[in-house]
């Protein structure tokens, strides 16, 4: 890790000539140093992996820097999000509304401030929310959510249409704002544990090895290979799950329910299967700071009947003349608009970007295969066939880890030494996932900044949406399957 102070003035020549030698801007933290503000750029690179994190000294009452959104589309994003919950002003910013304040917070009030105080009263509703108005004849608006009919976070999707086509969609998020980086404040790195697991519910290994790489990093510990290998195979048996939900919900949004069906059977055979693991449905409790404990190895027989039942559900799918209809070309986004926005994970990959935490920024010694993708025309297709093939190399992995460990279920490095500041960088199910920790002179959590990928991909969908129609939206959106609890923070 390289770490580099500036003033305001020299960050856009800085952060400018990273973007420029193929870095990508990974994170953007706003710190509150008691006498000064703080904001952190965390780039990194693959091929070797490298990290470089550009420090930005502020002064506390006036906290202005310059505004990158003009070399960097996320940047953009962070800025208002720091803006949002510490005050820090990105001047010349093109987009200098708020992101996720919410509309009933008062003016002037910066949650992660360290004089911030208790929540307040709710103030007036801070204005008419700025869609964009579409005009023009036969347009009308359908407004969707925020509460939706299933089990999912609250955002509200206003569609511009003409007849069936969208024209426009506006995502509006941020209904909800946790708190859940300020909570890990004064937690031991041990009590962080408990948080990073919740982050987003789907995703508790990714976000657990995250963190736990994180305080490891600012610790300078040496983890043993084998509680690296336990926490590849947790990492993937997790995707595993995940990605069969998602195949069967795509085909029952083409109305081929029985293969739903089949797919939520294999799902709940896959989370009996972490059960016997780790002694939870959800792979929790089993990493922790340092190392990694479970209770027993997947079966390598059981996965490989479970494989067999995955390729069957997949081709009876792909065999379909109506489901290849419906997926082959719906809600498409291009290689360049991918990489424009920064996506990560499924959907970069289906759009044609070779994008995979696993051998960019490895924390496992072991050379695994990139799974070849045949598809990347980033339409649902695409995204489809990515999760099913994704599935083939997760479960060869796990098998390969699985024979390295030889029976062996637990390691644990010597915890001990002074921390300072860390980053994990872990490919989640959905992508790439970064934390960064930075802890107090006793030991304890100073500031953890968390960022899962939904981050990055929200702003895609609506762009894939452009010139789909409506009925296509719950197929479309079911193939990006953003995280709201993940963005929502």
């Amino acid at each position: 890790m390289i770490t580099k102070s500036l003033a305001p003035d020299e960050l856009p020549g800085q952060a400018g000539s990273l973007l420029k030698r193929g870095f990508r801007l990974a994170l953007v933290a706003g710190h509150d140093d008691g006498d000064r503000l703080r904001a952190v750029y965390l780039f990194t690179a693959a091929g070797p992996d490298r990290r470089v994190e550009l420090h930005v000294l502020l002064d506390r009452d006036t906290p202005r820097l310059p505004s990158l959104a003009g070399l960097s589309f996320a940047a953009g994003r962070f800025e208002r999000e720091m803006h949002d919950l510490f005050g820090i002003v990105p001047t010349d910013h093109p987009l200098p509304q708020r992101l996720v304040r919410h509309f009933r917070w008062p003016q002037g009030w910066y949650p992660m401030l360290a004089d911030a105080g208790d929540p307040p009263e709710f103030g007036d509703l801070d204005g008419p929310y700025p869609f964009r108005t579409v005009e023009g004849p036969g347009v009308y608006e359908i407004p969707v959510g925020p509460v939706h009919a299933g089990m999912i976070g609250p955002g509200h999707f206003r569609f511009s249409v003409v007849g069936e086509t969208i024209l426009n969609l506006k995502a509006r998020l941020w209904f909800i704002h946790r708190g859940l980086e300020k909570l890990f404040q004064g937690r031991t790195p041990e009590g962080g544990v408990e948080l990073a697991e919740r982050v987003s519910g789907d995703t508790s290994v990714g976000h657990t090895l995250a963190y736990c790489l994180a305080v490891e990093d600012a610790h300078r510990w040496s983890v043993p290979q084998d509680a690296q290998r336990i926490r590849a195979i947790l990492l993937e048996l997790e995707r595993l799950y995940n990605h069969i939900t998602d195949i069967g919900a795509l085909c029952n949004d083409v109305a081929y329910s029985v293969l739903n069906a089949h797919s939520q059977r294999v799902r709940e055979r896959l989370l009996r299967l972490n059960d016997t693991v780790t002694g939870h449905r959800l792979l929790r409790g089993a990493i922790h700071p340092g190392g990694a404990r479970i209770i027993g190895l997947p079966d390598r027989h059981e996965l490989a009947v479970i494989g067999a039942d995955i390729a069957e559900i997949v081709e009876l799918a792909l065999s379909n003349t109506v489901v290849a209809d419906r997926f082959t070309g719906t809600a498409p986004l291009g290689r360049d608009q991918a990489a424009d926005l920064g996506t990560l994970g499924v959907v970069a990959r289906a759009s044609g970007l070779g994008i995979d935490a696993r051998h960019d920024h490895p924390f496992l010694s072991a050379e695994f295969p990139r799974t070849v993708h045949t598809r990347t025309d980033g339409d649902v297709l695409s995204r489809f066939l990515v999760r099913a093939e994704e599935i083939v190399t997760s479960i060869a992995m796990i098998s390969s880890l699985t024979d390295m460990l030889g029976g062996r279920t637990a390691a644990t490095s010597a915890t001990t030494g002074s921390g300072g500041c860390g980053v994990g960088i872990v490919e989640g199910w959905r992508g790439t996932i970064v934390h960064r920790v930075e802890l107090n002179g006793d030991g304890r959590l100073g500031r953890v900044k968390i960022v899962d990928p939904s981050f990055f991909n929200w702003p895609a969908l609506p762009l894939a949406l452009a010139d789909t129609i409506v009925p296509d939206f719950p197929l479309a959106n079911k193939s990006f399957n953003l995280s709201y609890a993940g963005n929502d923070l």
